[in-house]
This record gives structure tokens, C-alpha cells and sequence, in this order.
């Protein structure tokens, strides 16, 4: 049943999809949003895996190969790692990812990341990683991070497609197209790169206030508005060999 949905949302509300060949001739950053154990390890919170999840392993497999291959060539990584004050709750989620416990911590396949020079971390307490790089004096960290590099094209994967990957990429393509972030032009969303979560609606009836979630429904309605929005949907990313 649920294949056969997809599959009428593809011929309904298609996702344009092409490979993606990555150069050096166009100066490239690559964003990780919320790749942390809270999201991503089996049993590692409320909000984490319950069991293996395919979905989710690709999507930490790829992010991860492309973290190597941006800092093998130095280029410009910017990671948002989920981090939350256990007395401010983040409704309508349950406590999650709480500041200094290992749900907060990157997934083991990506902890190298805190010993690179080029890597920019950001812990955020908020949904939107845009609005969560605001300091308290009023600048932006993800702001001033694609001016430094001169960023003209960013590369988002991560979780949850729908929600916080959905929520930067609008956010970022709105600031864009008020030219807050010269020199970016092209927000690319990487499809098999993202991931998010699954309540069956069978599961969801039979649970207080749970809303049902179905994974592969609402990655392709995330992927679907972010393509509406504005955002590059790719299928695969390759890179230039001439770039090692």
C-alpha cells in the first residue's frame, strides 16, 4: 500500500532528480545537519531508532563519505549537531538530545570531524539551524562561514528531511534570495544523503499523542518542497578525480 502511494506521489508531485559532478571550479560547502546519536544510533534516545534502520544507515554511510572526501580536498564543512537546555523543551517533541550526553555527540562515523581545521561545528537548540546560528549579538555563524569560504553552492544532507533539513534549506534559500548570503547561489539537497523517521499510522492509532509519520512518505514530501522551495534535489555526488 504504501509503495503504491509513493508511487502516485511521484507521477503527482514529482522530485526532479540528476547526478551531481563535484569540481573544484565551483567553490562548495558541505552541511551536516544533526548527524548525532540522539537521531541516528539504535536505542540511543527517545527520539533515536528504535532498530536498524536502512534509511538512516545510507544516510550517515554517504554523509560520511562525503565528509572524507570535502576534507581530504580541505573545502568548507559546516555541522550542526542538535543540542538541547533539558528545562527549555522543544514541543511537540519529547526531551531529546540533551547539551554534554552523548545523544548530543556526532555518530561514531563522523566523531573525527571535531580534529579538522576546516570543519565548523555548531551546536543549535532549535529546529531550524539557520535561525540557530544566530549569536547573541545578532550575527550569524553560518552567515559568516559561507562569506569567509566564499561559498557559491552548499550540499545539505542529514536528518530529518522533513523537518530540520527542510527548515535550514528554506530558511537559507529565503536568505539568499534577500541577498544575505552573497556569494551563494545553489542550495543542493543530496536524496539519498537525508533521512527521517517512521510511525506507521498503525502504530501512531495506538499511541497518546503521536502523530503517524511514514518514513518514505514524508522523505519524499520533504524532498518534493524543498525542490518547490528552490533547492537542487540530487541523486548521486561524484567528484572531479583531477580534485585529489
Amino acid at each position: 500500500m504504501v509503495s503504491n502511494t509513493i508511487d502516485l506521489l511521484q507521477d503527482e508531485l514529482p522530485v526532479n532528480q540528476e547526478p551531481l559532478l563535484i569540481s573544484g571550479d565551483v567553490k562548495t560547502g558541505l552541511v551536516l545537519v544533526d548527524i548525532v546519536n540522539g537521531f541516528c544510533t539504535v536505542g540511543a534516545g527517545k527520539m533515536a531508532p528504535r532498530f536498524p534502520d536502512k534509511q538512516i544507515s545510507e544516510m550517515v554511510d554517504e554523509s560520511a563519505r562525503l565528509a572524507r572526501a570535502f576534507c581530504e580536498r580541505k573545502w568548507p564543512v559546516y555541522a550542526f549537531m542538535d543540542s538541547h537546555d533539558p528545562n527549555v523543551p522543544e514541543h511537540p517533541y519529547p526531551p531529546h538530545c540533551f547539551a554534554g550526553t552523548d545523544e548530543a555527540k556526532l555518530v561514531p562515523a563522523l566523531e573525527w570531524l571535531e580534529n579538522e581545521s576546516n570543519v565548523t561545528l555548531r551546536c543549535k537548540d532549535c529546529i531550524d539551524g539557520f535561525l540557530g546560528s544566530i549569536e547573541k549579538d545578532g550575527s550569524n555563524v553560518f552567515t559568516d562561514w559561507v562569506k569567509n569560504n566564499q561559498i557559491k553552492a552548499i550540499l545539505v544532507v542529514g536528518i530529518c528531511t522533513d523537518i530540520c533539513v527542510l527548515d535550514f534549506v528554506c530558511s537559507t534559500l529565503s536568505a539568499r534570495n534577500r541577498r544575505l548570503l552573497a556569494p551563494l547561489e545553489d542550495v543542493i539537497v543530496y536524496s539519498r544523503g537525508c533521512a527521517t523517521y517512521d510511525i506507521p499510522v498503525h502504530v501512531a492509532r495506538t499511541a497518546e499523542n503521536v502523530i503517524a509519520h511514514p518514513q518514505n512518505l514524508m522523505q519524499h514530501i520533504g524532498l518534493y518542497i524543498a525542490q518547490g522551495r528552490g533547492a537542487k534535489v540530487v541523486s548521486e555526488v561524484s567528484f572531479d578525480a583531477k580534485e585529489l
